[in-house]
C-alpha cells in the first residue's frame, strides 16, 4: 500500500461554492486510469482548511469511491487536537484506509507538543498514518529523531518528507531503514528523492500531467533513470509552480489548460489574475506545446 504515486487530489466547486461532485469523479478517474497508486483528500493543494468536516467527508467518500481497491486518505490539518481527533475518528468511520496527519497548523508546537498531539490523533482515528512534516509551510520540523521517538506506535507508518532539505530523506531511510516509508512531498525534488530511494510520490501536478507523473515514478524505479531524466527536466517549471504560496491556483489553472476543468477556488482565495496569472499560464502553455512523449513502460 504505501509506495507509489498518491495525488493531493484537488476540491471542485460550482459556481455558487459548493462541491462540485460530479468533476471531482471525473478528475480524480484521471488519476488511477493514468496509474496512480492512491488518493490523498483534502490536504493543503485540497484546500482542507477551508472545507468544513462534512464537506471533507464528502470529498473524501468520492475519493474512496473512484479509487476502489487502492488506498484513499483524509487528510487531518487541524489547529486544535481535540478537532483534528474528531475529525480522524469520522474518517475511520467513513472507511478511510489512512491518515495523511499534518501538525498543529496554528500553534507552533515544540518536540514534546508534536509527539503527544501526534499520538492523540493515531490513537482516536485508530488508522494508518501517514505524518506530514513541512518544516516551511507549517514551521513544525518532525525530524528523525522525532519519528524515531515515534516508531513504537505501529500506526506510524509513513512520512511525506517536505522539509526541502533533499538530505533528509537519506537521513531517515539510513537510521531507520524500512520502520517508515518515505514519501517526497516536494513536485520539484521528486528525482532526487526518487533517485535517494524514497517509495512515494505525494505528488501535486500530477493532478494536470498523471501519465508523466507516473512515468518519471516508474521509470525511476525501473532505473531507466535516462529516460526519467529527459521527462523531468521538460516538467520542472510545471513542478515548481507546486512550490509557491500560490500553489492552489497555479495548479487549478494547470487543471483548467491541461484536462479542461476550472480553477475555481474557495475564499479568501482569489483565481490568479495580471502578471502573475500571465506568468504562470506562460509556462503551462509552453509545457503542453512542447509535451514529450512517453516512453512505454
Amino acid at each position: 500500500m504505501w509506495q507509489g504515486v498518491f495525488p493531493a487530489v484537488t476540491t471542485k466547486f460550482n459556481a455558487d461554492g459548493s462541491l462540485d461532485a460530479a468533476e471531482m469523479q471525473r478528475c480524480f478517474a484521471l488519476q488511477t486510469a493514468a496509474g496512480c497508486d492512491g488518493l490523498i483528500a483534502c490536504g493543503s493543494l485540497g484546500e482542507g482548511p477551508m472545507l468544513s468536516h462534512d464537506e471533507r467527508l464528502q470529498v473524501f467518500r468520492l475519493a474512496k469511491e473512484v479509487a476502489g481497491n487502492k488506498p484513499a486518505l483524509l487528510t487531518v490539518a487541524e489547529a486544535g487536537t481535540r478537532e483534528a481527533c474528531a475529525l480522524a475518528e469520522k474518517a475511520a468511520r467513513a472507511g478511510a484506509d489512512g491518515l495523511m496527519v499534518v501538525p498543529s497548523t496554528i500553534y507552533h508546537t515544540d518536540v514534546r507538543e508534536t509527539a503527544a498531539n501526534l499520538r492523540a490523533i493515531a490513537a482516536a482515528g485508530d488508522l494508518p498514518v501517514m505524518i506530514y512534516s513541512n518544516r516551511i509551510a507549517y514551521r513544525v520540523d518532525v525530524t528523525t529523531d522525532l519519528l524515531e521517538e515515534l516508531a513504537d506506535d505501529r500506526r506510524f507508518v509513513a512520512v511525506k518528507e517536505s522539509s526541502d532539505d533533499i538530505r533528509r530523506a537519506t537521513e531517515i531511510l539510513t537510521r531507520l531503514g524500512d520502520r517508515y516509508a518515505v514519501f517526497t512531498g516536494v513536485d520539484n525534488l521528486a528525482f532526487e528523492a526518487l533517485c535517494a530511494g524514497v517509495q512515494g510520490w505525494v505528488a501535486g501536478l500530477v493532478v494536470a500531467f498523471p501519465a508523466e507523473t507516473v512515468a518519471v515514478y516508474r521509470l525511476v524505479k525501473a532505473g531507466r533513470l535516462a529516460e526519467a531524466l529527459a521527462i523531468y527536466r521538460w516538467f520542472r517549471p510545471l513542478l515548481d509552480l507546486d512550490v509557491s504560496s500560490y500553489l492552489v491556483q497555479n495548479i487549478k489553472l494547470a487543471e483548467a489548460l491541461a484536462i479542461q476543468s476550472n480553477e475555481r477556488v474557495r475564499a479568501p482565495r482569489l483565481p490568479l489574475a495580471g502578471e502573475r496569472r500571465a506568468q504562470v499560464e506562460a509556462v503551462i502553455r509552453h509545457a503542453l506545446a512542447t509535451r514529450p512523449s512517453l516512453p512505454a513502460l
